[in-house]
């Protein structure tokens, strides 16, 4: 079983930052794409950022420029850098891996709320 554990979330002002962290655990035996996906309030789960195991990133339009995705292959952790936050990008975070655990299987975390007061 692969466990995907995020963490880093929290109630931050407009204009601040965030780091978010994500580290899977369990029988892994490599991981392929990790990203980042959001849900906020009435709204259907999005897209935030990804990141291939060669380290190719994709950003939404929302937050190019202001966030940053990068992973340490060596923890099997991949984090999201968000800075000039807005009140827009309040939801639950979660994290995504595609793990090769004999076959490659999509993992979801249980997800971080994220905060931004105006």
């Amino acid at each position: 079983q692969v466990q995907l554990v995020e963490s880093g979330g929290g109630l931050v002002q407009a204009g601040g930052s965030l780091r978010l962290s994500c580290a899977a655990s369990g029988n892994i035996i490599s991981i392929n794409a990790m990203g980042w996906y959001r849900q906020a309030p009435g709204k259907q789960r999005e897209l935030v950022a990804t990141i291939t195991s060669s380290g190719i990133t994709r950003y939404a339009d929302s937050v190019k420029g202001r966030s940053t995705i990068s992973r340490d292959n060596a923890k099997n952790t991949v984090y999201l850098q968000m800075t000039s936050l807005k009140p827009e990008d309040t939801a639950v975070y979660y994290c995504n891996a595609f793990v090769a655990v004999g076959r490659v299987v999509d993992y979801w975390g249980q997800g971080t709320q994220v905060t931004v007061s105006s």
